[in-house]
């Protein structure tokens, strides 16, 4: 019989909870399904293959810059109200998106651009309203619950789109994204005041440093931060530029690009469910050699060993994945300030994302140089090396910082 304290603690039984879950999966959704819709688009001839460009670089544009800003304002403000706007910001640019299908590419360059902002701006506010509303010792399952979802959303995103683009177009299914966006908006409740009273607001540029001294105190966050940088940049990066390549070339279809990111997807989700009460001795190492395990994805390509052996490796990356994601993020709202954990986050988000595209940018051209084989080698390398590096942090054993006070002396 389940224990009625268990089950009053348990976040997924939390209507607060449960509001946020619905609503961060909805501006998952939308996030998802968005350069889809935009490429429907392109196949229905209302918008070009270059303006298709322009309008995801305007979006990605926005959301780096809202990224820090966010978080400076979440930390500033109710981090609900920063959710709350940045939902409708989004709600409110995807009909003028689609009002410029057809008719004006930078009106909807424009558009993109507001929904990115929504999107980068909400990122960090919804990672410290999480902290607001869930108890700590309930934290892992919770952030194992919202990246279910997220992992449950890239499944689905593309398939929902194309089914429904069989009876609808591409300007109603973008108005489709903007209730998304106003549920994402409404969703979520608590944290309606600041996390801590200040005696005065500093310039923008002040609190954002803080929040570099705060990232600072914490030498396992710099360095976790670090390797998941360097795995984005060139595991990430490398794997989604040359898996299409290799795909055609090794086996003459296809099929094993959109097979492997199956499994990735696959994987992951079962990496979420297993992290979700999984809570082992020196869980920071074992998140480290989860990020480590994308070294399988560049590897898998190097040479015709399968299309099966491809799907595996894809499947084992997908769940260390998640094996780094949920201990990454229980941990930052566990150790960081609570006054400062927006500001942090953003951080986080900031370099995770922010140097995807140099990396996606420079892999194609690498690989004309040095060849694809030592490009995939050189990028497998480095996911192993940069999170073995990072485990030799200070605290990084257990993704803990160690305290100059003793915990009981602390006022």
């Amino acid at each position: 019989m389940t224990d009625p304290l268990k089950r009053r603690r348990n976040p997924l039984l939390r209507p607060d909870f449960v509001r946020l879950w619905c609503g961060t999966t909805a501006s998952g959704l939308a996030t998802w399904a968005m350069p889809f819709i935009l490429g429907l688009a392109v196949l229905h001839g209302s918008l070009s293959a270059v303006g298709l460009g322009l309008v995801l670089a305007t979006r990605t544009a926005g959301f780096l810059v809202a990224v820090p800003l966010g978080g400076l304002l979440a930390d500033r403000h109710s981090r609900r109200s920063v959710v709350l706007w940045s939902g409708l910001a989004a709600a409110a640019a995807s009909p003028v998106l689609a009002a410029g299908l057809g008719t004006s590419t930078a009106l909807m360059a424009v558009a993109a651009a507001v929904v990115g902002v929504g999107q980068g701006a909400c990122r960090p506010a919804f990672q410290a309203l999480t902290a607001e509303v869930v108890a700590p010792e309930d934290r892992q399952q919770a952030n194992a619950a919202l990246t279910f979802s997220v992992r449950g959303v890239t499944f689905l995103a593309p398939g929902l789109t194309a089914l429904l683009a069989t009876v609808t177009g591409p300007g109603t299914l973008l108005l489709v994204t903007a209730a998304l966006w106003l549920a994402a908006a409404l969703l979520p409740r608590g944290g309606g005041t600041a996390p801590a009273e200040r005696p005065a607001r500093s310039p923008f540029h002040v609190e954002f440093a803080e929040g570099l001294t705060e990232a600072r105190r914490h030498a396992w966050f710099l360095a976790g931060l670090g390797a998941l940088t360097v795995v984005i940049a060139l595991g990430y990066s490398a794997t989604n530029v040359l898996l299409p390549l290799t795909s055609r070339e090794h086996y003459g279809t296809e099929a094993v690009l959109a097979g492997a990111l199956t499994a990735y997807t696959g994987g992951a989700l079962a990496g979420a469910l297993l992290v979700a009460r999984w809570k082992p001795r020196a869980q920071g190492w074992w998140a480290l050699f989860g990020l480590g395990l994308y070294a399988l994805a560049p590897l898998s390509l190097v040479f015709p060993v399968g299309a099966v052996w491809v799907f595996a490796a894809y499947a084992v990356v997908g769940l260390g994945v998640e094996l780094f994601n949920v201990p990454w993020f229980t941990a930052a709202q566990r150790e960081v300030a609570p006054d400062k954990l927006a500001r942090v986050s953003s951080l986080d988000f900031l370099f995770a994302y922010g140097f995807a595209p140099v990396g996606l940018a420079l892999i194609a051209p690498a690989a004309q140089a040095f060849g694809v084989q030592n490009v995939l080698l050189a990028c497998a390398a480095l996911c192993v090396l940069a999170p073995a590096l990072a485990a030799l942090a200070p605290g990084a054993r257990d993704f803990r910082t160690r305290r100059a006070t003793p915990e009981h002396l602390r006022g």
